[in-house]
């Protein structure tokens, strides 16, 4: 063998070995790039984690914070609920004897049943479901004229859940419908029978009646907004300051619920006499 077939393979040698380092240089690289990589990834991901964990955390703290709320507000209302309890515990409950089923097959407009002990009041009350003057003129019966229903309008939802609901009847002469409530006109009336029942087929409504007063004629389901908290206590003010009786031991707080009792004045034909009640207990038939 001649010296330049040995230089060849001592060439071929030493560029074996060049990229055998090459080789194992780029492949040592790449592990270390790759190591690099999926460190960062996985120093990512911890941090990331890190995160979730705080906000889950921070989610639990709203939520054991929003459930304490809850708690304190259902003590609050169980409390309130107590006291109310005892506030109204000096209306007798009376029994509703109203058999709905025989009045509805009379006519199913009929929904309620009004009555006033020491009054005459102890009527149907009714709701036509597309003439809201219809019992105006009509007796339950559909008989046209005086002394027409006790009634109440469209607007109002029948389980009597507004903050305000009207209920309408004739002042008759022979003080029949609401023409007993004239009665209220005398201060002593609202002592001697100061509850209103509202009888309904699954529940008995109790009222007690803080205002009996001469007001306009306005059209009181839209008066004010009486869901608002200021037009609410700014309306029974107002009430309360108009000409008639009152009873300021009655307490009308806001998110009250009212009935008010609506008839005419004979000699006043652009006022309205109101007898207005708040809602003071609720009991199942």
């Amino acid at each position: 063998m001649d010296n330049t077939e040995k230089q060849k393979k001592n060439n071929k040698k030493r560029w074996f070995r060049a990229g055998s380092i090459l080789c194992g240089v780029i492949f040592l690289g790449a592990l270390l790039f790759i190591g690099v990589y999926v460190g960062r990834q996985r120093q990512a991901e911890r941090e990331y984690e890190a995160m979730r964990e705080a906000q889950r955390m921070a989610e639990a703290e709203a939520a054991e914070e929003q459930a304490e709320a809850e708690r304190r507000r259902r003590e609050q209302e169980e409390a309130e609920a107590r006291e109310a309890a005892e506030k109204k515990s000096d209306a007798p409950h009376l029994e509703n004897t109203v058999d709905f089923e025989a009045l509805q097959e009379e006519n199913s407009d009929i929904y309620a049943w009004i009555q006033i002990p020491g009054t005459l009041v102890d009527y149907p009350i009714l709701q036509h479901p597309t003439d809201d003057s219809y019992y105006l003129n009509h007796t339950p019966e559909g008989v046209s004229g005086l002394p027409g229903s006790i009634y109440t309008e469209s607007v109002h939802p029948k389980d009597f859940s507004a903050p305000l609901t009207v209920i309408y009847g004739h002042n008759m002469r022979n003080d029949t419908m609401f023409g007993s409530l004239h009665d209220y006109e005398d201060p002593d009336k609202l002592e001697e029978s100061p509850y209103v029942y509202i009888y309904l087929p699954d529940r008995t409504l109790v009222y007690q009646i803080f205002a009996a007063v001469r007001f306009s004629d306005a059209y009181l389901p839209a008066y004010c907004d009486y869901e608002e908290e200021e037009d609410f206590l700014s309306f029974t003010e107002e009430l309360c300051s108009s000409e008639g009786n009152v009873n300021e031991e009655v307490e009308v707080p806001y998110g009250s619920r009212l009935i008010v009792m609506s008839t005419c004045i004979g000699s006043a034909p652009s006022n309205r006499f109101l007898v207005v009640a708040v809602q003071i207990d609720d009991y199942e038939r």
